[in-house]
């Protein structure tokens, strides 16, 4: 039995990160069955869809497919191409932003113009800038490491460019987007070698700049205010949190059950995308809550494994990006779920993953398939062979 055992051959490692790829899989699915619990009732009851309560499972279900073909295909470039091609990425990504702010091209809804009209579908480039903002930003740092503590020759270049990306995002408004791609840029920056001294000054200049935003804009402020005390004005300015709130304290440890929510009545706004969190929170309660930070933790987890190693490996661009990407998905995360909770402002900001959305799901899909490739590439260089 011992020989049998020890003639037997050897069982070889996976090829990619198994953990990432089901805590992907598992979010997917899980946000897949809350979208369509979430918007049943919304999609019934309105003409645009035409009083099919399946309508946004259909066409979630459709962008779904679009983004696990996409990631099929992001699979099988290798990071070296998506490192070539970053800064053309980067260009198509801002000029898609300025698009989107010319009368007559922009979709506008509910006084934010950040769509451009595809036929039957939309796209929202903030979405896709997110994904080519950490290739680029990445890309940068790679490139720039020897001058990483020069002021003008490493850190003013790069924040031209996010000021200028910034402007065009405040312009549609997406205030969300911005703090998402500043948060992912200086976090690339920082892991790339950025002095602590001036990462302590640049985090001080951005809390002042943002709380400049939010003091010269009144609806922003509206939403401090709001969030500070939503119970004031609860069919106001709080409507949204006191609504996301009541669906939390609804659901207590295991919900209320599967489809039984109140809040998705049209009572809670946006309830199948920038509130989806609060309807899971009803339906399947505290523990399906935790479930879901568990699996982003996981995923965040391994981005930050995955990149540890391709710095092990000498491969400074895939573990910024590697990195970056695991910024990415737990900061829109954390923002997202601080918001339904009532732990940060209002925020229009999706789950990634799960919200309904195709350009966020199409993005998102296609930022894990570039993680898994590192991963691949990762164990391919340890194995002695070619990438």
């Amino acid at each position: 039995m011992l020989l049998r055992a020890l003639d037997a051959p050897r069982r070889l490692p996976a090829e990619i990160d198994l953990a990432l790829l089901w805590s992907t899989l598992i979010l997917l699915l899980i946000g897949m069955v809350m979208v369509y619990s979430a918007s049943m009732a919304t999609a019934e009851a309105a003409r645009v869809t035409g009083n099919q309560p399946a309508y946004f499972l259909v066409r979630h279900a459709v962008f779904l497919t679009i983004g696990l073909l996409a990631a099929a295909v992001a699979f099988q470039v290798p990071l070296s191409t998506w490192q070539q091609w970053s800064p053309w990425l980067f260009v198509a990504g801002f000029l898609l932003l300025a698009l989107v702010l010319v009368p007559g091209i922009g979709r506008e809804v509910n006084g934010a113009r950040r769509w451009l009209p595809l036929g039957i579908v939309t796209l929202q480039p903030s979405e896709l800038m997110k994904f080519f903002a950490v290739l680029y930003t990445a890309d940068y740092t790679a490139r720039k490491m020897t001058h990483m503590h020069d002021l003008k020759r490493a850190f003013l270049p790069m924040a031209f460019a996010m000021v200028a990306v910034g402007v065009l995002l405040l312009k549609e408004p997406d205030f969300g987007a911005f703090v998402v791609i500043i948060a992912v840029s200086i976090a690339i920056l920082f892991l790339g070698g950025m002095r602590a001294r001036l990462f302590v000054v640049l985090i001080v200049v951005l809390i002042a700049a943002f709380a400049a935003l939010i003091i010269l804009s009144p609806y922003r402020r509206d939403r401090i205010f709001g969030f500070m005390d939503p119970w004031a004005d609860a069919f106001g300015r709080g409507y949204q949190l006191s609504h996301a709130l009541i669906a939390f304290g609804r659901g207590e440890l295991f919900g209320v059950g599967l489809g039984a929510s109140v809040e998705k009545l049209f009572y809670l706004p946006e309830a199948h995308t920038d509130f989806l969190l609060a309807v899971i929170a009803e339906e399947l309660g505290f523990v399906g809550v935790l479930v879901v930070i568990v699996l982003f933790g996981l995923l965040v987890q391994r981005a930050f494994a995955i990149g540890r190693q391709a710095v092990a490996l000498d491969r400074l661009y895939s573990a910024l990006v590697a990195q970056g990407i695991g910024v990415w998905l737990g900061v829109q995360g954390f923002i997202n779920m601080g918001v339904n909770t009532g732990l940060l402002p209002t925020k229009g900001l999706t789950l990634p993953l799960m919200s309904f959305g195709g350009s966020g799901i199409l993005a998102n899909c296609v930022a894990v398939a570039v993680l898994l490739r590192i991963d691949w590439e990762n164990r391919q260089l340890m194995r002695g062979a070619k990438v």
